[in-house]
């Protein structure tokens, strides 16, 4: 990929003409239009570029026709046995009184069958049409080797001048039918969460639950969507903001520290771009899109790689819940693959 152009397409917004990259979050405070992609282990990688314009998925287009892995070469990092045993060791600790939710993932891959003529902005266009979602997005840097595409229907932050809002997904089923009060419990735990990391850094009384535990249609199933809003107090910049709210609460399991620590127990691999964010920033007006990094493809070694997973509470059923990935993982793979 060493001789495509860096660009990015992120929510309706295509970004071309790099300027720099950077690790520094504090350089979202500064000025311009800003790309980022954060890892789930905290990673950042933010470009800045020197043209925006609004743009659809279909005007992004490929150096090269998206060929993707085939179907039946996808590996996961956790298989079904080892997943439903982790299910378990989870309820053991929420039985303990260590946590009350933990996400549990897993992280699929397979070979691409031509990794030098690689560009996920076909995939992307792929995504596109097969699976719209709200936050889609491609992050391609050949500087740093980052491939990046996704279809999250997630908002992990936005913001506009002072005023934030988080919109975290819990519940998830092929109909509304399939969503138990189990699901409805979780994204009750998740939204106190929420809450309180918005609270880390939000002016005293701002926190508000304009909406609680809507149901969002997407292809294949649906969702369980609440949201959050407050106000940031005048100190706080990019770094005290991604200090008090990342890893996004909704893939990590409540309380946070208990969760994250049961993650790196359970999960053999790092999640990468998977589970982080994704989106832009425009420092000059302070605003911002990121969108957790569900739904997501990234390109590392050769190989083209997805995270899936879902959320343990003491009412879990292991088979339900490797089901759920199953559910998510099953249309994208699908349509990565051709």
């Amino acid at each position: 990929m060493a001789d495509l152009p860096a660009l990015a397409y992120v929510n309706g917004r295509l970004a071309t003409e790099l300027l720099d990259v950077t690790t520094d979050p504090a350089a979202l405070d500064s000025t311009g239009f800003w790309v980022l992609v954060k890892t789930y282990e905290g990673e950042l990688t933010a470009a800045r570029f020197g043209h925006v314009r609004e743009a659809s998925p279909a005007g992004v287009r490929p150096r090269w026709p998206w060929r993707g892995p085939a179907l039946g070469s996808w590996l996961s990092s956790i298989d079904e046995g080892t997943y439903l045993a982790a299910v378990d060791k989870i309820r053991d600790y929420i039985a303990g009184g260590e946590v009350y939710q933990a996400n549990l993932c897993r992280v699929m891959s397979a070979p691409l069958p031509d990794p030098d003529r690689c560009d996920v902005v076909g995939l992307a266009r792929l995504l596109g049409v097969g699976n719209p979602a709200p936050y889609a997005s491609v992050v391609r840097l050949p500087k740093v080797e980052l491939q990046v595409v996704s279809a999250s229907p997630e908002l992990y932050l936005g913001r506009n001048g002072r005023q934030v809002v988080s919109r975290p997904i819990k519940g998830t089923g092929r109909t509304v039918a399939d969503l138990l009060p189990k699901d409805h419990a979780e994204n009750v735990m998740i939204v106190d969460l929420v809450r309180n990391d918005l609270g880390r850094v939000s002016e005293i009384g701002t926190i508000a639950v304009p909406q609680l535990c809507a149901v969002e249609e997407h292809p294949g199933l649906v969702h369980l969507v609440s949201t959050v809003t407050g106000r940031l107090r005048s100190d706080v910049g990019w770094p005290q903001l991604f200090a008090a709210t990342f890893p996004p609460g909704s893939v990590t399991g409540a309380p946070k520290s208990s969760a994250v620590r049961i993650i790196e127990e359970l999960e053999p691999v790092s999640r990468g771009p998977y589970c982080g964010a994704i989106g832009w920033v425009d420092a000059d007006r302070q605003q911002a899109e990121l969108a957790v990094g569900i739904r997501t493809f990234w390109v590392a070694g050769g190989r083209l790689h997805f995270g899936t997973g879902a959320g343990i509470t003491w009412g879990s059923d292991p088979a339900g819940e490797w089901a759920e990935t199953e559910l998510k993982a099953d249309r994208l793979i699908a349509l990565a693959s051709g």
